[in-house]
């Protein structure tokens, strides 16, 4: 079929006459458009019906649960403020009758002296050395003493002297006790004045005295002839006792001046000396006997077992610890003299402690204290006095009875008064 186009006239302006008409658009795409569709009210409002629901929708999805949740949430924030808190308690359990302490201390000896010369000469010979091992009264070195020697010298003529003193007085007594025994005889007979028997009576006296005198002068020169020969047997320097020659200062052909010249250090090392300062706390459980175990960095693993020997009785005012020594045997003289030790007391704990978590301590403006739960479930704060810090607990030697209700967790905010409820 064959589609024949006509001209379309358009109409010119100014005239009434009819122009050319152009080809229609239809024409030109090769058919007819349609009608435009036209939308009734009805349809327009049940759109807009349909979006309004659908918003409705979303703000009731949307926001009605956040603010369902925000409600619940201020209700459940007024019941918690309005309901009595929950806390967990414990109980207080007593404490081990005794308790431990680790303590620093040193080694010295038991018994350590220098050792000098009483007597002045100069060293002829000394017979040990540093590390030696001497026993009481061993020799230790020899010395000469010239001028002692004619001290003594002289000393034993002068007592030679003396004793012919007391001889010569002891003669001259004699001599007057005899001529005044004649004098009285010829006095009685009327052949002797009173004036020539009382001088002779005198002259006895003093012949008397002069035996004393002599016989006193024997006693000195003997005295000093002792003394002499006491210091003479110093020229041979002895040990005062056991122990181990820890020191020499002297040689050969040197001057040694009588209380001067130190010679010689000795220590007694079996058994030493561990001296510690325990603290006050501790001191009361202090007793002589107490079995202690000493142990040294240098001997790692050995433990040296020593006993208390003695204390000081009293604490320093200073530290507020006792002097405490204890005896460690040394046979082998593996411990040395200055050694830093460390003793480990096994005390006797002198009265009740009772143990709890540190979490129960509350600490604060009001002191150490606790908090018990007491009968009508309300929260009393209860001050008490650690006696020792076990890191994840602590015991308390005042402030509880046994039996109480503890708050586990301490809280500043659970004031006295406070009413809780107890979680099992």
């Amino acid at each position: 079929m064959t589609i024949r186009s006509e001209p379309v006239v358009v109409p010119r302006k100014g005239d009434g006459t009819r122009g050319p008409e152009r080809p229609a658009q239809d024409d030109e795409i090769g058919f007819d458009l349609p009608e435009p569709a036209k939308v009734s009210g009805t349809r327009v409002g049940a759109i807009v019906l349909v979006v309004v629901a659908v918003l409705v929708a979303l703000f009731a999805i949307s926001y009605l649960p956040r603010m369902h949740a925000r409600t619940a949430l201020v209700e459940s924030a007024k019941a918690a403020q309005v309901a009595s808190p929950r806390i967990e308690v414990v109980t207080p359990k007593e404490g081990s009758s005794s308790h431990s302490i680790t303590l620093p201390g040193s080694v010295k000896a038991l018994e350590e002296t220098i050792v000098y010369s009483r007597a002045n000469g100069f060293v002829q010979e000394w017979k040990v050395d540093i590390g030696d091992r001497v026993k009481e009264n061993q020799e230790l070195a020899l010395l000469e003493t010239p001028d002692l020697d004619q001290e003594i010298m002289q000393a034993r003529a002068q007592l030679s002297q003396a004793e012919a003193s007391v001889k010569q007085a002891e003669a001259n007594r004699n001599f007057a006790k005899s001529s005044l025994e004649r004098y009285k005889k010829l006095s009685a007979e009327g052949l002797a004045t009173q004036q020539e028997l009382d001088e002779r009576s005198a002259q006895s006296e003093v012949d008397l005295a002069n035996v004393e005198v002599a016989e006193a002068t024997v006693r000195t020169q003997r005295a000093n002839l002792a003394r002499l020969g006491k210091l003479k047997s110093f020229a041979t320097v002895t040990a005062p006792f056991s122990g181990t020659v820890t020191q020499r200062m002297i040689e050969r052909g040197a001057l040694v001046v009588e209380n001067s010249a130190p010679l010689f250090k000795i220590s007694a090392m079996d058994p030493v000396r561990v001296y510690v300062d325990v603290p006050q706390d501790a001191a009361p459980g202090i007793s002589r006997g107490l079995d202690v175990a000493v142990t040294v960095r240098e001997y790692p693993g050995r433990v040296f077992k020593g006993t208390v020997s003695r204390d000081a009785g009293a604490l320093d005012p200073g530290s507020r610890t006792l002097s405490t020594e204890i005896r460690v045997p040394n046979p082998d003289g593996k411990l040395l003299t200055g050694m830093y030790a460390e003793a480990l007391l096994t005390l006797p704990t002198p009265h009740r402690t009772f143990e709890l978590p540190s979490t129960a301590v509350l600490t604060g403006a009001k002191g150490v204290n606790v908090q018990v739960v007491q009968p009508d479930d309300t929260i009393r704060l209860v001050p008490i006095v650690i006696e020792q810090d076990l890191g994840a607990s602590v015991r308390i030697s005042t402030g509880l009875a046994g039996g109480e209700r503890v708050v586990k967790l301490s809280s500043p905010g659970l004031a006295d008064g406070t009413k809780v409820e107890v979680v099992k």
